[in-house]
């Protein structure tokens, strides 16, 4: 995880939240997204950022790594939140260090994801001391917040790698209820194709399978893949707005208020801070008769 080493940039100042907006609200018409921010408790910027949203009710799901120092003093803040709002749990094993001793003993340092891809696909992984640190990512989780992951996903998508998805697989099954899960199947959106053929090829569509034929709850399809370099988040966000199929789908997305200095993609939360607090993004969920709420499906 990248630690606060020098200034750090803050998001521009757009127009404020008009308290009486209330993008969330059903009109019983079009489509509905479920616009998750991911990476809550990655760092004060970041969660604060998100909490902002969530409260102006500009998000429907939040994805949370607890696996950081700053995730106990983060997690009150959900407390404050819209009960409407998905919370889940963002399995982080690429930054950062592991919260259980067996995987600490392995791995002092969580590895880089190209790594993790490699050994994955390679099924050279520790599984028995992966479903420990599963565990006590959730453990966590239960403990700061009262209440199980209402959905689950992997930073970096991590959960839908060869063994690592039967190991969050297996974790869920014993929870009642049992938590959506962010399925990497269906990826859309302009360009980079690459990336999302990548996501997709690595295990998002062998973790769809598994999710049908268990009767798991995910969405039917993914936005939101970018480089994090493209300047217009905007034009973006109205392309994927615009493919957005009738039966709904999930877009993850990565704002923060403050950006910490080191934060490789700190620029691109700024972006996508503004832009969801401003009055664009309203008009442009109106224009796509979008509305945001959960949207998750079985088949």
């Amino acid at each position: 995880m990248a630690e606060v080493r020098a200034e750090r940039r803050a998001a521009p100042k757009p127009a404020r939240i008009p308290s009486g907006d209330r993008p969330m609200s059903s009109s019983g018409e079009g489509r509905t997204l479920t616009l998750c921010a991911d990476d809550f408790g990655l760092s004060s910027g970041i969660t604060r950022g998100i909490a902002m949203l969530a409260r102006a009710q500009r998000l429907s799901a939040i994805s949370c790594i607890t696996n950081t120092p700053h995730w106990r003093e983060a997690a009150p803040l959900l407390r404050e939140l819209p009960p409407t709002l998905t919370v889940g749990l963002h399995f982080n094993l690429t930054e950062g260090k592991p919260l259980s001793r067996e995987l600490a003993r392995l791995w002092p340092t969580l590895p880089s994801l190209p790594k993790l891809l490699l050994q994955s696909h390679l099924h050279r992984l520790p599984v028995a001391a992966l479903r420990v640190e599963w565990q006590a990512q959730v453990d966590a989780f239960v403990q700061a917040t009262g209440r199980a992951p209402q959905m689950v996903d992997g930073h970096q998508h991590v959960h839908h790698l060869p063994v690592l998805r039967q190991v969050v697989l297996d974790g869920i099954a014993p929870m009642s209820p049992r938590p959506a899960v962010r399925s990497t199947a269906n990826l859309l959106g302009p360009g980079f194709g690459f990336k999302r053929f990548v996501i997709e090829r690595t295990g998002g569509r062998a973790l769809k399978r598994e999710l049908v034929r268990r009767g798991l709850r995910h969405n039917a399809s993914l936005l939101g893949a970018y480089d994090f370099v493209v300047y217009d988040y905007r034009a973006l966000m109205r392309q994927w707005l615009a493919q957005l199929p009738r039966e709904g789908g999930l877009l993850f997305c990565h704002p923060a208020e403050v950006a910490d200095a080191g934060d490789a993609i700190g620029d691109a939360r700024l972006r996508e801070f503004a832009y969801f607090e401003g009055d664009a993004f309203l008009s442009d969920l109106a224009e796509a008769k979008v509305t945001l709420g959960a949207s998750w499906v079985r088949a």
